[in-house]
């Protein structure tokens, strides 16, 4: 199962633990130490789960998972803290935590419970990067938690751009991908692209290439 993790921790031998253990199992993850910095790669890139402490060095780590929830809800977040009170779990799981393990901790049961939500986000068929989300079974998008109204061209594009995100990916191959030919001067691509823009979707031109997500 693959999956990206990312860890909001300001304690560096933690982040290290879990690393270690998250990636035995096949995870990637990133770790942040600051809310500044999780909340900047937000922008450009979207988990598939969160792992959050409470107490941070620049804030409350309640305040990422609300941030998280309203601009991605699909991410799922664990809380991960030495806030154990009865009270701080009912907090963070009102507010919209996914799940909450308190320190110390088994990193076999963290990776475990990492590994369910992936199993959650498989089985509700959904693809994320950057914002944006697709849901394959009902052929739909959000986009920092606001629908899309594509058609179904726009929606096939867009979803083979969350699907290689980062990517420069030539002309011919976004027409052969989604359109089912690659030969011929034709505008089809620039005006898909150019309506996924209008509606919020950032992708840049690669001047002699194509177009990255």
């Amino acid at each position: 199962m693959k999956g990206k993790i990312w860890i909001l921790e300001d304690d560096a031998s933690i982040c290290g633990l879990v690393k270690v253990a998250l990636e035995m199992n096949g995870l990637e993850m990133q770790a942040y130490n600051t809310i500044a910095s999780f909340e900047q790669a937000l922008e450009e890139d979207t988990p598939d789960v969160a792992l959050l402490d409470i107490m941070l060095p620049d804030g409350s780590g309640l305040d990422v998972l609300k941030y998280v929830k309203s601009r991605c809800p699909s991410v799922a977040v664990i809380m991960l803290t030495a806030k154990g009170r009865e009270e701080d779990k009912v907090t963070g799981l009102n507010m919209g935590a996914d799940d909450y393990v308190t320190k110390p901790f088994s990193v076999l049961e963290l990776t475990a419970r990492v590994n369910a939500r992936l199993r959650g986000r498989e089985k509700r068929g959904e693809i994320a990067a950057k914002g944006v989300i697709i849901d394959i079974d009902r052929m739909s998008a959000t986009l920092d938690g606001e629908p899309l109204v594509l058609n179904k061209k726009e929606y096939e594009l867009l979803k083979y751009f969350v699907e290689n995100a980062g990517k420069a990916l030539p002309r011919e191959k976004l027409l052969t991908e989604v359109w089912g030919y690659d030969q011929g001067e034709t505008r089809t691509l620039d005006n898909h692209v150019a309506r996924l823009r209008k509606l919020g979707v950032k992708i840049e031109t690669v001047f002699g290439v194509g177009y990255r997500f």
